[in-house]
């Protein structure tokens, strides 16, 4: 077997072990696929610095954070490679301007109207219909945007309002309770999603005018178009109006909400970690920065506590 092949099969191995683990590696797999062929086109025996920062930095005019994603991904991998072969070698992270965190972008009810108007007035009308539905949903419940268009058409009980949400991240699962308000406008969704798309060609919930599921990659090109047409820009290099931030938004929320009703926020902070569908309750407390109005109430609350006094 020749050492390009050895290396396609380490990268087998590497993804088969990791995705047992939980993980997804979707677009890690294909980054992972290219570097490969790149070093059997190079006629490489074995993973180098120099093999590994040439095919990072392939693409041109590459933000810095796709950049540092790539190198992250490749490093990961080379890293697996160096147990069994200790002549592999792993490229340093410093040769690239260090990554800065996104800031979220937290959506008004203004916004967020916005967004929903512009879905309405979308070219097709299921696709208008889809959109409408798919941003409300992810507003009111938070949910990531892979685990709302995995949706089959049994996950969503409107008799019992729940969305069960299976094998997600980390291969976990879990049940969303949703208002009898949202359960109306599923229904609305459905039924106008019956008049345009009869036979759909899968049983995804959320589909394309073809009636095939739609996709993440659709999803984010779409929600780019609209958030042009709703007239929403960035508030800064590191603060754009993303699908993402509608799962922080909810996050936010939902902790604001908490420290005005007086609730006791530590104790709760679970229950939102299990909504949300957090590993480790960790990953919800960075959304307790992530907002100046948190930040406020919870400090007028603290002045609250302390009755004044410095």
């Amino acid at each position: 077997m020749s050492a390009n092949n050895t290396l396609r099969s380490a990268l087998g191995d590497y993804l088969a072990v990791r995705r047992a683990l939980g993980f997804k590696l979707a677009r890690d797999g294909l980054l992972l696929e290219q570097f490969v062929t790149f070093c059997e086109q190079a006629g490489a025996r074995r993973v180098t610095s120099d093999l590994m920062m040439a095919w990072v930095s392939m693409p041109a005019k590459a933000s810095p954070s796709w950049l540092s994603m790539r190198l992250t991904v490749v490093r990961c991998f080379a890293t697996w490679l160096q147990a069994a072969d200790p002549a592999t070698e792993v490229a340093d992270r410093g040769w690239l301007p260090p990554r800065r965190r996104t800031n979220p972008y937290l959506y008004a009810e203004a916004d967020i109207a916005a967004l929903l108007e512009a879905a309405r007035r979308a070219r097709w009308p299921l696709s208008a219909a889809t959109y409408e539905a798919l941003i409300g949903l992810l507003v009111v419940t938070g949910m990531r945007i892979g685990e709302a268009t995995r949706l089959d058409r049994g996950d969503v009980s409107l008799a019992e309002g729940l969305v069960a949400i299976r094998d997600s991240k980390f291969g976990k699962s879990r049940q969303v309770v949703i208002h009898p308000t949202t359960v109306t406008a599923l229904r609305s969704y459905l039924c106008r999603r019956a008049q345009l798309s009869p036979v759909p060609a899968d049983p995804a919930f959320f589909v394309h005018p073809a009636g095939n599921r739609i996709t993440y990659q659709s999803v984010c090109q779409m929600f780019q178009a609209l958030v042009r047409r709703a007239g929403l820009v960035s508030r800064s290099e590191q603060c754009r109006p993303t699908i993402h931030g509608l799962r922080h938004t909810f996050a936010v929320n939902t902790l604001v909400r908490w420290h005005r009703d007086g609730a006791d926020v530590q104790a709760r902070l679970p229950l939102l970690s299990t909504w949300l569908g957090h590993a480790d309750p960790k990953w919800t407390y960075w959304y307790l920065s992530a907002s100046p109005e948190l930040l406020t109430v919870a400090a007028e609350r603290l002045d609250a506590a302390w009755g004044g006094r410095p």
